[in-house]
């Protein structure tokens, strides 16, 4: 199964006590990393400045260019259309399959709805989205239906891939959740006060603190889950500590020359040696722009990890804070690097001995709209890559239709 696939990594013991972010000052949005002190610290945002909704990864004006293109049928954006419409998530008799405990255990035993959760909850946020693009409202009522009936019987995760199903599924929830709330008049008040406190009951918990002690891919994805579910909740103090995650995290996890002849110490761990950082980053003893730290374990991790930080920079977008601009030149060099890699550059003695495994998902869309759509930089070896793929799918797990709802949408 994926979870046990795409779960436990290396572990490393880790302190993972985050402040509370109370500063009222806004962070810098200048190019590049600033990587100080003031800028993990700083508070995002006032925190009596209402979210924008719609306003998880996919914005209301977004939505209407999205609507406006298929509208149009012009490409990419048909095609993209035509491949989500086409899904198994689209059908119009889709039907959930909620589980009261979701159990996903890290080795070969089987189980307990792990698939259904993270399908179900991309259901939900396909549906959504075809409502916006039809509106045809029987995908809006489909969306609140799955939705409502794992509102109605979760209470939460266990087996130690908890955290990572918890974070895949809550993505997704927490977009699909925002597209529908803000655009539909039929999500009744009983059914959004259930998804709610589901949201706040079996899902934040779990991944509001991050987990330092594994791979960094647990981390972001577990960032990017807690950004999306505290624009969705209206929660200030945790939209700030997923921030304060994100500029922690992002710089522990891709190297910049800038950072030193070693990377980056994920916070409040004691990785900190030479010898402890190779064994971390899975032998790579040799630092370039654009590694990342599981880039010697494969591309799969490290492209999750790629899509997972330009999520929570969209979304911080929307809300008006430049986390893009924090690691502006950090993720520019992350998406260069394993795009020509992945193209099929042959990889140097000191890259991973040599062999690399190329298996990147369907993850560029988003950030190369920022990067290379909002901002203009060339980023060549990106938009090759891009293009091959489109329309970018699903990887069933947290990422989906992602050329539909960011290619060139600016």
């Amino acid at each position: 199964m994926a979870a046990a696939v795409c779960g436990r990594g290396r572990r490393v013991l880790v302190l993972m006590a985050v402040p509370l972010l109370v500063l009222a000052v806004a962070c810098g949005g200048g190019s590049g990393d600033s990587g100080g002190a003031d800028t993990r610290t700083a508070a995002a945002r006032p925190l009596d400045r209402a979210f924008r909704h719609p306003g998880v990864l996919v914005s209301g004006a977004q939505l209407k260019r999205v609507r406006a293109r298929v509208e149009a049928k012009e490409q990419p954006w048909l095609a993209a259309f035509e491949q989500m419409r086409g899904s198994k998530y689209a059908a119009d008799d889709y039907q959930a399959t909620p589980y009261a405990v979701v159990e996903c255990p890290p080795d070969t035993r089987p189980g307990r709805g792990c698939v259904e959760e993270r399908e179900d909850a991309l259901a939900a946020y396909t549906q959504a989205l075809l409502w916006n693009i039809t509106g045809e409202r029987a995908h809006a009522e489909k969306a609140v239906q799955i939705m409502d009936a794992w509102a109605k019987v979760i209470t939460g995760h266990t087996e130690a891939n908890a955290g990572l199903q918890t974070a895949w599924a809550a993505s997704s929830w927490a977009r699909a959740a925002e597209a529908v709330r803000y655009t539909y008049d039929g999500w009744n008040d009983g059914q959004l006060l259930r998804f709610e406190r589901m949201l706040r009951n079996a899902y934040l918990p779990q991944v509001r603190d991050g987990s330092a002690d594994f791979n960094g891919n647990w981390d972001l994805v577990m960032a990017d889950a807690t950004m999306g579910m505290a624009v969705f909740l209206d929660d200030h103090a945790t939209f700030e500590k997923a921030v304060h995650h994100f500029r922690t995290r992002v710089p522990a996890y891709f190297y910049l020359k800038s950072d030193g002849k070693l990377p980056v110490s994920p916070e409040g761990s004691d990785i900190d040696t030479a010898a402890e950082l190779k064994k971390y980053w899975f032998g790579q003893g040799t630092f370039a722009d654009g590694l990342s730290q599981e880039t010697c374990r494969n591309f799969k991790h490290a492209s999750y990890s790629l899509a997972a930080t330009a999520h929570m920079a969209e979304t911080a977008h929307h809300q008006g804070v430049d986390l893009y601009g924090e690691v502006e030149d950090r993720l520019r060099a992350a998406f260069e690097f394993h795009s020509t890699y992945q193209l099929g550059a042959k990889a140097p003695d000191w890259l991973c001995g040599g062999k690399v495994r190329r298996d990147m998902g369907p993850d560029t869309e988003v950030g190369l709209n920022h990067l290379r759509g909002r901002l203009k930089l060339a980023m060549p070896q990106t938009e090759k890559y891009t293009e091959q793929r489109r329309p970018e799918g699903t990887d069933d797990l947290f990422v989906a239709w992602e050329t539909l709802t960011h290619a060139g949408n600016t």
